[in-house]
């Protein structure tokens, strides 16, 4: 696993991190498993600036950055193409800079004598030993939005930088600090066009600088739109996951493409018995160890075959995917809570009425679905939710006929014990309590909460992809410039039902760089057939997993009842609350690989070091 530590203190450490390397510059900070590229420095001692990951700013860039870096202008640092973290010394303050979609985390924990900040939680708890927080997992399965307890991470005694904030370590002691709006100053769509355009670009550019081998998802309109800004600089392998159980026109439009697109080379993966939802989770140590539980430890299979394909036809390089394209070029109905807030009667109605046409009910139902949701802020609405929560479990009906809501309560709050929900209750409490300011918008509160949450998933298809083939993966619709560009345009525009990513299209509309037809497209591919295929043949599996020894149930963070009910659906075909099992089954996973690790991420030092 890639991660980066420092401390800040005024007297020595006694810990190094293991086969960490010191980053330039920066007085006590390091890097580990990071190629020597992706860490760059300026300056050094009292004024230094280090950038570690994919950064588009050259050496030059950085040097004259130093400028702004004195001023302490921390926002700045954060604007250069690619994704990566910062570090900044000015004069006393230390800034730990993440970026926006949680791809280069930030966590810190103080020491009698100082601070050590990393990328890494369980790096952090492993200093000695600090357990998994049950209620911060009990939020993570039942709220999934990564903010919702704020500085509480999965650890006890290690703090998180919430979405949007940076650490500031000073003499004083560490603080968070907000360096991006709550709320994007709002941009038409036709303006907002270009600089979609120009980030997007940037952001492929800067991951084939100083790379010949580039590879890609050839699937939806947004790993097509990555494939072919990447045929600009040179030849693509690009890949369709082409199951037919699928039965969508992903591989149509792939083979159409790559015949419009010459430099794009393409293979159709074909999917087998063991491509689907739940492989391979009898044998958990062919997964890698990721910090928090990942997504991907349930769709492994599918990746590795997409991955297979490509080292077959290429090797080893850089892996484009269009991870998080859904979450900043489209929006879910649920802006229509903030048209009614906002009294925009008549622009809720009609577009209510076109959602309505899609799912086939009507106007009437879509609009009671988000009015409550219009009447009520966040912290009221985590109020509430504490409130359920201390009653008695719902029964289960699918996510989308329930009320819109800032952050919906999901079917796994209702297979937990008693005692849990009481424990989640008061926390949610506290963090209505201590919220210290509201964004406006439920679409702005939710976009961040789902990038952040694809962002430290798409972690885990990198550790996949890297420890298994030796590739990078790529995910720039997570970029800091990208998400800015794309989430100024309001949720309604990005998400008006009568244009598929309207955003998308207006973008590279006459820019010669994707072929009119993809532009054109108006359909997506979907996995339900894999995951229902995979529940139904792993279903011996997932019952072990989540039965009676599972470490979940001995927290109190499943009960068996409910959990064999929705089992047994799901392996009879029926509906079920797929994203929650899918939250349960990798929260498990991750718990029994944290158990069975040996790995350490520290050597002990035998004299303080001394700190600079």
């Amino acid at each position: 696993m890639r991660w980066s530590t420092g401390w800040y203190g005024g007297s020595g450490h006694d810990r190094l991190p293991r086969n960490g390397k010191r980053v330039p510059g920066i007085a006590a900070a390091w890097a580990v498993g990071r190629p020597a590229d992706q860490v760059r420095s300026a300056g050094s001692g009292a004024l230094a600036l280090a950038v570690i990951g994919d950064c588009g700013a050259d050496d030059q860039q950085l040097h004259h950055a130093l400028t702004t870096v004195r001023a302490r202008d921390w926002n700045a640092l954060t604007r250069w193409p690619g994704s990566y973290l910062t570090i900044a010394r000015s004069g006393e303050s230390l800034a730990v800079i993440g970026d926006l979609a949680s791809q280069h985390p930030v966590y810190w924990r103080t020491e009698g004598a100082g601070t050590w900040w990393a990328t890494s939680a369980s790096a952090l708890a492993a200093l000695d030993g600090a357990p998994f927080d049950p209620t911060a997992l009990a939020a993570h399965l039942a709220l999934a939005q990564p903010d919702v307890l704020g500085q509480q991470s999965l650890f006890r005694a290690v703090n998180r930088v919430p979405t949007g904030h940076l650490l500031l370590i000073t003499s004083g002691g560490a603080s968070i600090v907000r360096y991006e709006p709550v709320n994007y100053q709002p941009m038409s769509l036709p303006d907002a066009a270009p600089r979609v355009r120009a980030a997007l670009s940037e952001a492929v550019d800067t991951r084939l600088d100083g790379t010949g081998v580039a590879s890609a998802d050839l699937a939806g309109l947004d790993s097509t739109t990555l494939a072919c800004l990447a045929a600009r600089r040179g030849p693509v392998t690009a890949v369709t996951f082409a199951d037919s159980r699928l039965r969508d026109d992903d591989l149509a439009y792939a083979v159409r493409t790559a015949a419009a697109v010459p430099a794009l080379t393409h293979h159709a993966v074909p999917g087998r018995d063991e491509t689907v939802y739940y492989s391979g989770l009898d044998d958990l140590s062919s997964l890698p160890l990721t910090d928090a539980p990942n997504a991907y430890a349930i769709t492994a299979a599918i990746k590795r075959a997409v991955l297979d394909t490509v080292a077959e036809h290429q090797g080893a390089g850089v892996h484009f995917t269009g991870a998080a394209g859904d979450a900043v070029l489209s929006a879910p109905s649920s802006y229509l809570a903030d048209l009614l807030r906002d009294r925009q009667h008549r622009r809720a109605l009609t577009h209510a009425h076109a959602h309505a046409r899609l799912r086939h009910v009507s106007p009437l139902t879509v609009l009671r679905r988000a009015r409550p949701a219009s009447r009520t802020g966040l912290a009221d609405a985590w109020r509430h939710t504490a409130t359920e929560l201390r009653g008695a479990p719902r029964e289960w009906v699918p996510q989308a006929e329930r009320p819109v809501a800032w952050t919906p309560l999901l079917a796994t709050a209702d297979w937990m014990s008693a005692e849990v929900r009481h424990q989640l209750a008061e926390a949610l409490d506290a963090a209505a309590s201590g919220l210290p300011e509201e964004p406006r918008h439920l679409a702005a509160w939710t976009d961040r909460q789902d990038l952040a949450r694809v962002g430290a998933d798409t972690s885990g298809l990198r550790e996949l992809a890297r420890d298994g083939y030796g590739m990078e993966i790529a995910a720039p619709f997570l970029d800091n410039e990208v998400i800015r560009a794309c989430l100024a345009v309001p949720a309604d525009q990005r998400g008006a039902p009568d244009r598929y990513k309207p955003l998308l299209g207006e973008a590279f509309a006459h820019s010669e760089v994707l072929p009119d037809f993809v532009l054109s497209r108006a359909t997506k591919g979907g996995f339900n057939a894999l995951a229902y295929a995979g529940l139904t043949q792993h279903a011996a599996v997932l019952a072990r997993l989540l039965g009676p020894s599972s470490r979940l149930s001995a927290a109190g963070l499943i009960t068996q009842a409910p959990v064999e009910r929705m089992l047994r659906r799901a392996a009879a075909g029926q509906p079920t609350a797929q994203g929650a099992l899918h939250l349960a089954v990798s929260a498990e996973v991750w718990l029994r690989q944290m158990e069975a690790t040996t790995t350490t991420s520290w050597w002990e030092v035998s004299d303080r070091v001394a700190a600079a």
